[in-house]
């Protein structure tokens, strides 16, 4: 499917989603052991096996709502007592009862067992062999009571804040938040042109961040595009024939600034037919007022764009009288009306003079002040303002030059002109001011109205909403009948269950509540993106940006860490650590706007193409054990990873390309699914049988490898195939699918090494090669030193490697045959030693299980305008935002995984005949889905 919105132009940097740049992100499956035959999808609900698991992600959001120290400690001391034999039954249930007097009664008792307990003298038990975790195994009082002290104590502040509290905590959140912009936006106005001409802060020295909204920077073919037929007037002094020049430059970057300072400039390309003039007119004048009035009386030569401005000159020649000021007034009130009946039909700036560097003035120019200035200013404000008596000016004051002036007038040459990046960012404010309603770049909010909705999007409202107003009918009917099944709370992890529906609860009722919730979230997704309700602000990069929140998320990492169920090589704990950490870099990636820093570029891909290693070696590994190669299965696995995306392509308006992860990832499944699938079916327990199917296998990897490198080499062979409809609505981008082409080229060997991998793991595995024993090295010690050390300089290697790319081009065509050897050198050295593969970090596993969904949702709820900037939710204080948008963004992302999963039971059934049924209406969807989408580029052109 592809609503047809042409993809945002830019340079061809693969990682980061801004327009052409940024191919990262992740895939949802889950990368379990291939002993037990996991696929690469989200792990689902393991019922009573996985209770009492810790995840460790309690402490990220936990607080300090345990019970009192003493009742924490008191049933520490009272369950190593009960260890012990020193309590009895009696006791123990009396110390663990939930009241609050049982609680009590059982602290005092548990208090005195305590110290009793305490003044017994060590005793250590002995142990059978060395083990990684002693104190684990050891009896010695202090340390097992801490351990039992902390387990408690994690109970007690998951049982009050669980993650669905913390979803009720986010909702209430935005809740506050939309009202406080709403209103707001009521009391301020919802005007982004304000905003853009009259406030704005510096982010960097030449990057220019306007309140409330992201400036776009024009380049020439856009600039030409958008002043077509266009004749733009400057009007003016010194430092308005500064401004034409800035102007002019984003237009044709070689004109020159020449000719008589003091006379009129003339500009003209010839092939747009865009016309820019200078006027001289220093001061406001019968002269300048005489220019003005044959613009109104001349349709014909009246500009489409006027900037006029001047007072310098009146304080100079005047040497800074008072006179001057009210015979200045007296000619910008005469001016005014003009300037109002101008603005009618053309597009009227009126700047005000920027400050001056004192300290630098020349001794003829000593009377322009400061004070002056702005005395000139307040009068050019007043008057202009009051021209009209009913309603507001329609000419735009242009003050933001002095907000920008006063950060960098130091810089000047003479104290009176500004230095060339501050005339260079006024010029693009006034581009962005006129252009950006025309051209609408997806950068730049500012000046943009809110787009009108299409009929898709107003169909999908409509669906939501029955969708709500049904689940709440059918809720109050069934309130008494049907009570709701509730999660259950792992008081161990703070993590909900996910519930295998039952019974007792309607497979429609599940329907319309997860519906329900879903209309809800893309509710805030429109309103984040789309809405223009939420404040939206351009990317800066800096080192500290990137570097610091990447020390941080490790630090905690390495904090939560736990023991794994299995210690075999890639387990399920360990991949889903491993996509977590990747996933959580490449947000910050993103959110920091590192892609401009090659280096950090360079490694990401590296991630991006770890994502897809672990497609190829999951997805290989579950059809080689498990040989099922049903309906079921890939209709699992292809809504788990699209549904998301395609809800979003219709309510946020995008093509299915826009997220292009999520159809690579996709493509590369179903390549994995026909090597496998075709005739002869290879497994795992034919092979067995005779070692001729294995050189079956590699024959059939090896046409693989062949096909891959045809296409990537043949541009016009791929075009072809991925261009015939209706493939061509899902992967064409501006009418040709070389943007797909591009994307797919980047990593394509990535997925086949990862097969290989897999095959190669399995084998050896299966003939007893490998110790995968706890606490086992994974080879005899000299093997496995030697590979460690190979590893760990292939490492390195690449990495000085990546850091010292100087040409992103020419890092880009060596990366897909270079990338597999820091992917598998990471693997080796993560699994090599028995005492790292016997550990994980629950931290980092548990942001895995939904990395398909972080990567999906920073699109418009964390990011803003589709990546390209930042999204805002509370103004004037960077760090709380970040803090407040991504408690949000994890919580809706947490959220959708499991509406994902629910809806996946219920509309891919095992049951074959229900399944076909489903699948037809699905076919039905999207048929529709393809007409109405015609009718609208149709409408559309």
């Amino acid at each position: 499917m592809s609503l047809t919105l042409p993809p945002p132009a830019g340079a061809h940097d693969p990682v980061t989603p801004e327009g052409h740049q940024e191919p990262v992100t992740p895939e949802h499956w889950a990368s379990g052991p291939p002993s037990q035959a996991q696929p690469l999808l989200r792990q689902e609900a393991k019922g009573e096996e996985e209770e009492g698991e810790e995840t460790g992600v309690q402490g990220a959001w936990g607080t300090a709502t345990a019970e009192p120290g003493w009742r924490v400690w008191g049933k520490a001391a009272e369950a190593v007592a009960a260890e012990e034999g020193q309590v009895e039954a009696r006791g123990a249930a009396a110390a663990g009862s939930g009241s609050p007097a049982g609680g009590a009664g059982g602290g005092r008792g548990s208090w005195r067992r305590l110290l009793a307990w305490l003044r017994r003298p060590p005793q250590c038990c002995p142990c059978a062999a060395p083990l990684p975790r002693s104190a684990a195994h050891c009896c010695h009082g202090g340390t097992k009571m801490a351990a039992l002290a902390y387990n408690l104590g994690k109970r007690e502040i998951n049982h009050y804040f669980s993650v669905r509290s913390a979803k009720v905590l986010a909702l209430v959140a935005v809740l506050l938040l939309a009202a406080c912009h709403l209103a707001s936006r009521r009391y301020r106005g919802n005007d982004s042109c304000e905003y853009l001409l009259s406030s704005g802060r510096f982010l960097g020295e030449k990057v220019w961040q306007p309140h409330s909204c992201m400036m776009h920077k024009y380049k020439i073919s856009e600039a030409k595009n958008c002043l077509v037929d266009k004749h733009i007037a400057f009007i003016g002094d010194s430092r308005i024939r500064q401004l034409f020049y800035s102007f002019v430059k984003i237009i044709n970057p070689q004109f020159k600034e020449e000719g008589n300072k003091h006379g009129n400039i003339p500009f003209e390309d010839k092939i747009s037919s865009v016309k820019v003039d200078f006027l001289w007119h220093p001061e406001v004048n019968g002269s300048m007022k005489q220019c003005i009035k044959v613009w109104t009386e001349d349709s014909v030569a009246k500009p489409h764009v006027i900037v006029a401005g001047a007072a310098t000159w009146s304080i100079k020649i005047h040497n800074g009288s008072n006179e001057a000021l009210s015979q200045y007034k007296m000619n910008i009130t005469s001016i005014a009306p003009l300037l109002e009946k101008l603005a009618k039909t053309s597009d009227v700036y009126w700047v005000l003079q920027d400050p001056v560097y004192e300290d630098l003035l020349s001794e003829n120019r000593k009377m322009i002040t400061n004070e002056k200035i702005d005395a000139y200013n307040e009068a050019a404000v007043s008057i202009l303002n009051s021209s009209t008596r009913n309603s507001k000016s329609n000419v735009k004051m242009f003050s933001v030059s002095k907000l920008i002036a006063q950060e960098t007038i130091t810089e000047s040459l003479d104290g009176l002109h500004l230095p060339e990046s501050s005339r260079e960012t006024s010029a693009m404010i006034l581009m962005n001011v006129y252009c950006n309603k025309i051209l609408k770049p997806v950068d730049g909010s500012c000046c943009q109205p809110r787009p009108p909705l299409t009929l898709i999007q107003k169909l999908a409202a409509c669906f939501f909403t029955l969708s709500i107003i049904g689940y709440l009918i059918f809720y109050i009917i069934h309130r008494n009948t049907h009570r709701k099944n509730k999660p259950c709370t792992d008081l161990e992890s703070g993590e909900e269950k996910k519930n295998i529906i039952n019974t007792s609860v309607s497979p429609l009722e599940v329907l319309l509540q997860s519906f329900c919730k879903l209309g809800l979230i893309m509710a805030y997704f429109y309103m984040c993106d789309r809405a223009n309700l939420f404040m939206k602000e351009n990317k800066f990069y800096t080192h500290s940006t990137f570097f610091i929140p990447i020390i941080y998320i490790l630090v905690l990492g390495v904090f939560y860490n736990e023991n794994t169920k299995e210690t075999k090589v890639l387990n399920r704990e360990q991949t889903d650590e491993w996509k977590g950490w990747m996933q959580l870099v490449i947000l910050i990636y993103h959110i920091s706007g590192a892609s401009t820093f090659l280096p950090v570029y360079m490694h990401i891909r590296v991630l991006v193409a770890a994502y897809l290693f672990q497609t190829g070696y999951g997805h290989f590994s579950y059809f080689w054990i498990k040989g099922d190669f049903g309906i079921h299965r890939v209709c699992q696995v292809l809504f788990r990873l699209n549904f998301l995306v395609v809800v979003l392509c219709i309510v946020m308006d995008r093509p299915y390309q826009f997220y292009y992860f999520v159809p690579l990832v996709t493509v590369w499944f179903m390549v994995i699914y026909v090597t496998l699938a075709l005739w002869p079916q290879i497994i795992q327990k034919k092979a067995n049988g005779n070692c001729f199917w294995h050189f079956g296998l590699l024959l059939k990897l090896a046409f693989l490898l062949l096909c891959i490198c045809f296409l990537a080499y043949s541009q016009g062979a791929f075009e072809k195939i991925f261009s015939l409809w209706p493939l061509s609505k899902c992967f064409e981008l501006k009418g040709n699918v070389y943007e797909w082409w591009f994307r797919w080229r980047l990593d394509r060997y990535v997925v086949f090494h990862g097969m290989l991998f897999a095959f190669i793991y399995l084998a050896l595995q299966k003939r007893q090669v490998l110790s995968e024993g706890k606490g086992e090295p994974l080879f005899s010690n000299k093997i496995s030193n030697f590979l460690l050390f190979i590893s760990v300089v292939s490492f390195l290697t690449y990495s000085i490697w990546a850091s010292s790319c100087k040409n992103k081009a020419e890092c880009n065509e060596l990366h897909p045959s270079v990338s597999v050897v820091q992917i598998l050198a990471f693997i080796l050295i993560r699994n090599i030693p028995g005492y790292a593969r016997s550990v994980y970090s629950s931290f980092f596993a548990w942001f895995g299980k939904i990395s398909l969904e972080l990567f999906i949702c920073q699109y418009h709820i964390w990011l803003a305008a589709d990546t390209r900037g930042i999204l805002v939710l509370i103004p004037g204080n960077p760090m709380l935002n970040i803090i407040v948008s991504t408690f949000i963004f994890v919580c809706v992302a947490h959220e959708i995984s499991q509406i994902t999963n629910d809806l996946a039971q219920i509309i891919i059934p095992k049951d074959n005949s229900s399944l076909l049924k489903r699948l037809a209406c699905i076919a039905a969807f999207f048929c529709g889905l393809l007409i109405l989408s015609s009718i609208q580029d149709k409408s559309r052109h």
